[in-house]
């Protein structure tokens, strides 16, 4: 008993120190966790408050929680949260707030009919007519109660405002009768009530002008163009290469109805903070981006897919951007693509956009238009797809330095290495020629000098 007692108090002493050497091998790797977790989360707060003109500001977790921090951390938790501007669907991330001036939507009452969501506006158009419609029933009743018409129903030597009305629901229905100009006949308004005969022009004249609103206002928002946007596409990723001996960033559009665009034209925009040389900061500045304004290659004829190229020039804002220095950028490129609806001739516009994360170097975009029998056929599978070319990491800045120093224009090719070729062929060609020449000259002489 005593050895058996023995032998259970050891083996119970040194489960205990195993599992408390264990408690504090795991405290510790979540000491370790929390502390490195809390300087990066430390670190990205500071270059955000420095870079980024919104503070986004990482909760703080209670101590139980960050007791019970699991070991397996995502890292993209602790990177810096991208915030769109556009976002890809084309629709503004932008929230007002704080509008204390509210009557001036009233003051536009039909477009701010026409901005509402349809659930709402059919709540609307449904209640402006029921609302009309007792109104003036209640009007027509109290005209009938007032005259003693209720009083006289059933004596036929009585002549009331309006037959065969004796109650508030024959009243209302004569009131939808009257203002949907139904006349079903069985209600007529008589010639002996002027007050009546008042009250008919004036429900004539306001149920015009309400039809005329309420209908207009929903033909105006059936026949938005906005969801003509959702045929028009934009690739997922911008790509940066080069292209005629220049770098080049470029993204693609294209429309996926048969009935095309009319004056379609694309326009891109550069959202990024900055801070001018006196010291002031900008949040989200808008630099424009030249897509072929002053060559009119911004006008489209949206056919088939375009690649849409942007030249990386001293104008760019992409002039000193380099491969490696593409990530740490927070910047935003917005894309607008506008044009002419062909059925209705309202005007469209669809947008997207593209972060830094979503810019590619180093690739192009895989051709989708190919040549079938009597006609062309675009493969939208393919849209979206890029494939990796060689492209120089260096920026067009410093590609234009090295092209400046080693004496070649920056737009150097093979057909201008072939033309030199060529020179220096005809150059040799003419030597030899004129050195023949002399030969056959001093034979000549040699032979008249023999026959002499």
């Amino acid at each position: 008993m005593l050895s058996r007692d023995g032998y259970g108090e050891t083996e119970y002493t040194r489960r205990n120190k195993r599992e408390e050497k264990k408690h504090k091998e795991e405290t510790m790797t979540m000491a370790k966790l929390t502390e490195s977790m809390t300087n990066v989360l430390e670190g990205d707060s500071m270059d955000q408050d420095v870079e980024s003109p919104v503070a986004i500001h990482q909760p703080k977790l209670p101590k139980q929680a960050r007791d019970d921090l699991p070991r397996h951390i995502s890292r993209d938790r602790t990177k810096r949260k991208i915030q769109r501007y556009v976002r890809k669907d084309g629709k503004c991330n932008v929230h007002h707030g704080n509008v204390r001036e509210t009557y001036r939507y009233l003051t536009d009452i039909f477009t701010t009919l026409v901005d509402l969501k349809w659930r709402f506006n059919l709540l609307i158009f449904v209640m402006v007519y029921t609302v009309t419609w007792l109104f003036f029933g209640m009007i027509w009743w109290l005209i009938a109660y007032i005259r003693g018409d209720m009083d006289h129903i059933e004596d036929p030597s009585w002549t009331p405002c309006v037959t065969n009305l004796n109650g508030f629901v024959s009243a209302f229905l004569f009131s939808i009768e009257t203002e949907t100009t139904i006349g079903y006949g069985y209600r007529v308004i008589t010639d002996k009530c002027p007050e009546g005969i008042i009250l008919l022009l004036i429900q004539s004249v306001l149920g015009s002008i309400v039809n005329a609103f309420m209908v207009g206002c929903m033909f105006v928002k059936i026949s938005q163009p906005k969801k003509r946007a959702e045929t028009l596409v934009f690739s997922t990723h911008a790509v940066i290469s080069m292209r005629d001996g220049k770098l080049c960033l470029m993204f693609r559009v294209g429309d996926l109805r048969n009935s095309h665009i009319v004056e379609a034209s694309i326009r891109a925009k550069l959202i990024k903070s900055k801070q001018t040389s006196e010291g002031e900061f900008i949040p989200l500045n808008q630099t424009d981006i030249n897509v072929g304004y002053y060559t009119g290659d911004d006008r489209l004829f949206l056919v088939s897919p375009l690649i849409i190229s942007h030249e990386i020039n001293q104008q760019s804002p992409f002039w000193e951007i380099s491969k490696a220095q593409l990530p740490k950028e927070e910047l935003e490129i917005v894309v607008i693509l506008e044009g002419m609806v062909e059925a209705t001739g309202m005007t469209c516009q669809a947008r997207s956009s593209y972060v830094t994360s979503e810019i590619l170097w180093g690739y192009r975009f895989t051709p989708v238009l190919t040549l079938e029998d009597g006609f062309y056929e675009v493969d939208y599978n393919s849209f979206h797809e890029t494939y990796e070319t060689s492209t120089p990491s260096l920026s067009a800045k410093e590609l234009a330095e090295l092209a400046s120093r080693a004496e070649l224009p920056l737009s150097w090719s093979v057909s201008s290495k072939l033309n030199q070729h060529a020179e220096l062929e005809t150059e040799e060609e003419e030597k030899n020629l004129e050195e023949q020449t002399e030969r056959n000259g001093d034979v000549a002489k040699l032979e008249n000098e023999s026959k002499v």
